[in-house]
């Protein structure tokens, strides 16, 4: 689903020039659990938004689903990113003045789904992360972990090939942030395909393998023991 090659990142002021990401190649096939891992500043978030086409590299080569999409133009990222990358936020990113249903219904009026569709589409989602109760509600009616399984199913709505969640439990509670791996856990042996940012080890645990990134650069790349001891 997704080769990386020799991928770098630079960003320039009038000042100085920052590497976030340096030479970084890796490859992630359909229905894998990825996580990424390392300190602050080491390029985690940079990856993500390159893996997401919210970013350009400076160069190398980023195949996605068979196509290479490098040097696409942004029009052409957002088309791509429209029909086959769902996002999941540390903050849940939901829309305050908006229903449970209206905010896992916007990705569908983006791509100019009709209203049947739309509202067949949303029932289904609401109904398979368990939170059709809570359709008709606004975000600060919801506990945290709440507010993430709406932001998870706002990114599944659209049936996207790839998932990137950005420390998705990050927010949460001990026992909610169990709540959403759980949930990640589930959907990923349903076959969606998961890239997950995180700092926690715990959580990491949960993925096939972890690649971990110091300084833009991959340091190392392990099998998870969870993924071992199923096997």
């Amino acid at each position: 689903m997704i080769k990386l090659k020799n991928l770098t990142k630079v960003y320039r002021t009038e000042e100085l020039e920052s590497t976030a990401l340096n030479q970084v190649s890796f490859e992630i096939n359909p229905g894998e659990f990825v996580s990424i891992m390392g300190p602050s500043g080491c390029g985690k978030s940079t990856l993500l938004n390159v893996l997401g086409l919210l970013d350009k590299p400076e160069s190398g080569s980023y195949e996605f689903l068979g196509t290479e999409i490098a040097q696409y133009n942004e029009k052409q990222r957002s088309d791509l990113r429209k029909k086959n990358i769902g996002f999941i936020f540390q903050n849940f990113n939901l829309i305050e003045e908006l229903t449970v249903f209206e905010n896992i219904e916007l990705p569908l009026i983006y791509n100019k789904i009709n209203s049947s569709e739309r509202k067949k589409r949303v029932d289904e989602i609401i109904q398979k992360i368990g939170i059709s109760h809570r359709s008709n509600h606004y975000p600060q009616q919801l506990s945290g972990g709440q507010q993430q399984r709406v932001a998870v199913a706002r990114a599944l709505v659209t049936n996207p090939s790839l998932i990137l969640a950005d420390e998705p439990t990050g927010n949460l509670d001990t026992s909610h942030g169990n709540e959403v791996m759980d949930l990640l856990c589930k959907l990923n042996e349903s076959g969606t395909t998961i890239v997950m940012v995180t700092h926690s080890a715990h959580d990491a645990s949960f993925s096939n393998r972890t690649i971990n990134l110091l300084d833009g650069k991959i340091v190392s790349e392990k099998e998870s023991k969870l993924s071992q001891a199923a096997v």
